[in-house]
C-alpha cells in the first residue's frame, strides 16, 4: 500500500492539545505517527480536508505533504525502534514475555491506549477456551497477548502491512492467530472483542460488536478521550451492551462493556 507523509510544526501549549489534533488526523485517515510526522494511505489523502483541519487548529503548521518511498519509510522507523519485549505479569499464569517487531509507529505496546488493554488482559489471566477478536490489530500485540494467555484469536486490520506484521509477530511468539484484511469486524461468536481504534469507527461498528458477542461476552474499547465516553456508552446501550468498567491513563480512556443476553 502506498503511503504519504505529512510533516508538521507544533506550538501547542498543552500536551493534550496535540493528542486531540492526532485524533482529528485519525478521523481523516491518518494511521501512523512518529513525532511531528503523520502517515496516511495515499488513496485516503484529501488535501483540502487536511488543510482545512490545520487552518482551524491553533498551534500547528503544515510543513509538507509527500509520497513515502515504499521501500524505506517503514524500514527507517523499524531501525530506530527495533524489537520490543513486552513483559506480561499475570496473577494466574505467572511471568511471560511477548516479543513485538513493529512495522508502524503505534502498536508496540507502550501507548496508553494499548497498555490499558494489555493490563486488562493480564488481569483476566487464563483465557483458555475463550474466543477473542482483535479488531484493528496493528502489530498484533493485543491478539498475541490473548493467545499467550490461552485464547483462540482472530485478528483483523484494514492495512495489508499490519496483517503481515501480525503474522510475523505471531510466529515470533509461537502462537497461532487467524489474520484477515478488512474494514469491518469478522463475523463470529466471541467471548471478548478488543477494538483499539478511534471513536468514529467504534461508533459505526457498535451494532456489529453486539451481534458478534456471545451471551455474557465483553467488548473492550480504547483509542479515544474521556470526553468521548458518554457518547460511546450511550451507543453501546442502544445495542444491549452494559458498562462494567471505565479506566483512564493519561489523556486516554478504555471501556469494558458486557452483553447480558
Amino acid at each position: 500500500m502506498q503511503y504519504s507523509v505529512a510533516a508538521f510544526r507544533f506550538h501547542f501549549a498543552q500536551e493534550w492539545e496535540q493528542e486531540l489534533f492526532l485524533q482529528d488526523l485519525c478521523d481523516i485517515g491518518f494511521d501512523c505517527f512518529d513525532g511531528d510526522q503523520a502517515y496516511i494511505p495515499t488513496h485516503l489523502l484529501n488535501d483540502q480536508q487536511l488543510h482545512e483541519l490545520v487552518a482551524h487548529t491553533d498551534g500547528v503548521e503544515l510543513i509538507s505533504v509527500s509520497l513515502c518511498p515504499n521501500d524505506n519509510w517503514n524500514a527507517t522507523w523499524e531501525q530506530e525502534h527495533g524489537e520490543q519485549i513486552i513483559p506480561i505479569h499475570s496473577p494466574s499464569m505467572g511471568y511471560k514475555e511477548v516479543v513485538i517487531h513493529p512495522h508502524c509507529a503505534f502498536g508496540a505496546g507502550y501507548h496508553e491506549t494499548t497498555s490499558m488493554l494489555i493490563d486488562a488482559l493480564t488481569l483476566r489471566g487464563d483465557m483458555t477456551h475463550l474466543a477473542v477478536l482483535d479488531n484493528g490489530c496493528g502489530t498484533g500485540i493485543l491478539g498475541i497477548v490473548a493467545s499467550v494467555l490461552g485464547a483462540t484469536v482472530t485478528a483483523l486490520d484494514i492495512d495489508e502491512k499490519s496483517v503481515e506484521n501480525t503474522q510475523e509477530n505471531a510466529l515470533l511468539n509461537s502462537v497461532n492467530i487467524a489474520v484477515q484484511q478488512g474494514d469491518t469486524p469478522i463475523p463470529g461468536q466471541y467471548d471478548i472483542i478488543l477494538s483499539n481504534i478511534h471513536r468514529n469507527i467504534l461508533l459505526a461498528q457498535m451494532p456489529l460488536y453486539a451481534r458478534y458477542l456471545k451471551s455474557q461476552g465483553e467488548l473492550w474499547l480504547s483509542g479515544f478521550f474521556p470526553s468521548d465516553s458518554p457518547t460511546l456508552i450511550a451507543e453501546a446501550q442502544k445495542v444491549g451492551l452494559t458498562l462494567i468498567l471505565q479506566s483512564q491513563r493519561g489523556d486516554w480512556c478504555m471501556l469494558q462493556l458486557k452483553r447480558e443476553c
